[in-house]
Protein backbone atom coordinates (compact mmCIF):
# COMPACT_ATOMS: atom_id res chain seq x y z
CA UNK A 1 0.00 0.00 0.00
CA UNK A 2 1.28 3.44 -0.90
CA UNK A 3 0.81 6.70 0.96
CA UNK A 4 0.96 10.38 0.05
CA UNK A 5 1.65 12.96 2.77
CA UNK A 6 1.83 16.72 2.72
CA UNK A 7 3.69 18.11 5.74
CA UNK A 8 4.52 21.61 6.94
CA UNK A 9 6.80 22.42 9.86
CA UNK A 10 6.44 25.56 11.97
CA UNK A 11 9.31 25.88 14.48
CA UNK A 12 8.39 28.00 17.49
CA UNK A 13 11.48 30.20 17.40
CA UNK A 14 12.72 33.31 15.63
CA UNK A 15 15.38 31.46 13.63
CA UNK A 16 13.05 28.95 11.95
CA UNK A 17 14.68 28.38 8.54
CA UNK A 18 17.59 26.18 9.75
CA UNK A 19 15.19 23.80 11.52
CA UNK A 20 12.94 23.50 8.46
CA UNK A 21 15.86 23.03 6.07
CA UNK A 22 17.39 20.39 8.32
CA UNK A 23 14.09 18.47 8.41
CA UNK A 24 13.77 18.59 4.61
CA UNK A 25 17.42 17.59 4.12
CA UNK A 26 16.96 14.57 6.39
CA UNK A 27 13.81 13.50 4.52
CA UNK A 28 15.82 13.60 1.30
CA UNK A 29 18.31 11.05 2.66
CA UNK A 30 15.71 8.28 2.30
CA UNK A 31 16.19 7.03 -1.28
CA UNK A 32 13.07 4.84 -1.37
CA UNK A 33 10.80 7.86 -0.88
CA UNK A 34 9.88 10.52 -3.39
CA UNK A 35 10.16 13.97 -1.78
CA UNK A 36 8.85 17.16 -3.39
CA UNK A 37 9.31 20.51 -1.65
CA UNK A 38 7.80 23.87 -2.46
CA UNK A 39 7.49 27.17 -0.58
CA UNK A 40 4.46 26.00 1.40
CA UNK A 41 5.04 22.33 2.24
CA UNK A 42 6.87 19.11 1.56
CA UNK A 43 5.17 16.14 -0.05
CA UNK A 44 6.27 12.58 0.67
CA UNK A 45 5.30 9.58 -1.46
CA UNK A 46 6.11 5.92 -0.94
CA UNK A 47 5.31 2.69 0.83
CA UNK A 48 2.91 3.29 3.73
CA UNK A 49 5.03 1.69 6.46
CA UNK A 50 8.23 3.33 5.28
CA UNK A 51 6.65 6.79 5.01
CA UNK A 52 5.15 6.54 8.50
CA UNK A 53 8.40 5.23 10.01
CA UNK A 54 10.44 8.01 8.38
CA UNK A 55 8.03 10.76 9.46
CA UNK A 56 8.03 9.44 13.04
CA UNK A 57 11.83 9.26 13.09
CA UNK A 58 12.46 12.67 11.53
CA UNK A 59 9.88 14.55 13.61
CA UNK A 60 11.46 13.13 16.75
CA UNK A 61 14.93 14.21 15.61
CA UNK A 62 13.60 17.70 14.91
CA UNK A 63 12.15 17.99 18.41
CA UNK A 64 15.36 16.71 19.98
CA UNK A 65 17.62 19.00 17.94
CA UNK A 66 15.56 22.19 17.58
CA UNK A 67 12.89 22.09 20.29
CA UNK A 68 9.23 22.90 19.91
CA UNK A 69 7.60 22.98 16.50
CA UNK A 70 4.17 22.43 15.03
CA UNK A 71 3.80 19.87 12.25
CA UNK A 72 0.70 20.01 10.06
CA UNK A 73 0.13 16.88 7.99
CA UNK A 74 -2.37 15.60 5.44
CA UNK A 75 -2.45 11.88 4.63
CA UNK A 76 -4.13 10.11 1.72
CA UNK A 77 -3.78 6.52 0.66
CA UNK A 78 -2.22 5.87 -2.71
CA UNK A 79 0.59 7.46 -4.66
CA UNK A 80 -0.56 10.91 -5.80
CA UNK A 81 2.89 12.07 -6.89
CA UNK A 82 3.00 14.11 -10.10
CA UNK A 83 5.14 11.37 -11.70
CA UNK A 84 2.27 8.88 -11.29
CA UNK A 85 -0.64 8.71 -13.71
CA UNK A 86 -3.60 9.14 -11.36
CA UNK A 87 -6.33 9.20 -13.99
Amino acid sequence: MNLSVEISMYPLKDEYIPAIQNFIDRLNTHPKLQILTNTMSTQIFGDYDLVMDVIKQEIRKSYEQFGRAIFVCKFIDGDLSPATDNA
